[in-house]
């Protein structure tokens, strides 16, 4: 067995003069973990600015205590399921409050788009599909590409600066208007340099993204009338099936991708998974964001694995827990995963559907101005005065492309041009 890694059996505490009337206990508090897993992954999924590190930091604190009723494993499942949950659900408050989180910051355009013609019950329910399928694909494909991990990890990780800033330079000099893209694209950068080295600002990401991509949304929707029409629930949605073949698999290769380098998120994953694969309609951009989503975090599980190393808080917590896992533990958290994925399917369809009832019989530049307050209480609550000017400045720029007529993507440098330097600094 691989130094550091913990055998199954240990973190389910068994030994050979354990009976099986003795695993029920255990078997049941398991199922208790991911009951209560998915219903924390609904909460931070719906509530901007609450997010799966925090609830998973809150368990940690309190894990001596926990550990000495339960066992590790029964901590790490409940983690798995809440992060599973969250990602199928965090496109919920993307489309329909503009409210984004760093997964879903490129989904609000589109998402807000559809739900001015009607469609946002269309829009959630391409992200969940992306998630769902994606899920699946990824489950299957993983102990095919497990083998690889650390030959791509080791071949591509002195190259990964170069390809983003390729990528980049590409993604400017298509645009017509190319000093007002690569405008976006440095501002915006130099913004989340700046905020990312802040060293007192709790949740950074939380007030700049809100006002990047979500706040400077609604300022726009205010300021051109916009009025919300009846949401129609659409039980069947026609995507090509080449597209959706191109969006599952550019997620599950860029997606895999996050779950490998460190400093990469869902949203330069999804940015890349785009130019890859080339032009995709709004449809099957929705199902490759969603599945991103959902593959960053799976992967970083066999990331675990394989590398023995965290790609983001929720797992460097389970880590902290079991402190590391073998094949069998890896099978359990997946088979957790598809349990929780099954759930928050349904989960994310009926709370939708209430979405759209609520929404249009409420006048929508109240919807608006509540969400700004909202947010704005949030960011003060977690990142204080400090966090309230990041937010003011993030949304002036995320006008900038609305008002100049070029991609809102490229505000993404707030995340892009940090990760660049880091690779290659």
């Amino acid at each position: 067995m691989p130094k550091g890694k913990v055998h199954l059996n240990t973190l389910f505490k068994l030994d050979s003069r354990w009976h099986t009337k003795r695993l029920r206990p255990l078997f049941s508090q398991i199922i208790l973990a991911v009951g209560i897993g998915v219903l924390s992954g609904v909460f931070t999924g719906l509530i901007p600015g609450v997010h799966i590190n925090l609830v998973s930091l809150l368990l940690l604190s309190v894990s001596g205590y926990l550990l000495g009723v339960t066992s590790p494993i029964v901590l790490a499942c409940f983690i798995i399921s809440m992060a599973v949950v969250h990602t199928f659900l965090d496109s919920i408050p993307s489309v329909f409050l503009g409210a984004p989180d760093a997964d879903q910051a490129l989904n609000v355009l589109p998402g807000h788009r559809l739900l001015l013609e009607g469609k946002g019950y269309e829009a959630v329910k391409l992200t969940v599909i992306g998630s769902l399928l994606a899920l699946v694909l990824t489950v299957i494909l993983i102990p095919v590409l497990m083998p690889f991990v650390p030959i791509i990890y080791n071949s591509v990780k002195g190259y990964m600066g170069w390809i983003l800033l390729a990528i980049v330079s590409f993604m400017v000099l298509k645009e017509k208007k190319v000093f007002w893209s690569f405008f976006v694209f440095f501002i915006s950068g130099l913004l989340g340099i700046i905020v990312l080295s802040m060293p007192n600002l709790e949740q950074p990401l939380f007030p700049m993204l809100s006002g990047m991509f979500g706040i400077s949304t609604l300022v726009t929707s205010l300021s051109n009338n916009v009025k919300i029409p009846k949401q129609v629930i659409s039980e069947s949605i026609k995507v090509p099936k080449s597209e959706l073949g191109k969006a599952l698999g550019a997620a599950v290769f860029s997606g895999s991708l996050t779950g490998i380098f460190p400093g990469l998120g869902a949203a330069q994953a999804a940015i890349i998974g785009r130019e890859i694969v080339g032009r995709m309609g709004h449809h099957a951009f929705m199902v490759l964001v969603g599945g991103i989503n959902t593959v960053n975090f799976l992967f970083s599980l066999v990331t675990l694995y394989m590398l023995e190393k965290a790609r983001n808080g929720a797992v460097l917590v389970v880590l902290e827990i079991v402190k590391g896992i073998d094949l069998n533990g890896l099978i359990v958290l997946l088979g957790v995963a598809l349990v929780a994925g099954g759930v928050a399917t349904f989960l994310a369809f009926l709370i939708t559907r209430v979405f759209c009832n609520v929404i249009g019989k409420v006048n929508y530049k109240l919807v608006c101005s509540s969400v700004i307050i909202f947010v704005s209480g949030m960011v003060f609550f977690f990142s204080g005065w400090t966090g309230i000017f990041v937010l003011l400045v993030s949304t002036a720029i995320g006008i900038i492309p609305a008002l100049k007529g070029v991609g809102r993507n490229h505000a993404m440098g707030c995340l892009l041009m940090p990760v660049i330097l880091y690779f290659l600094l």
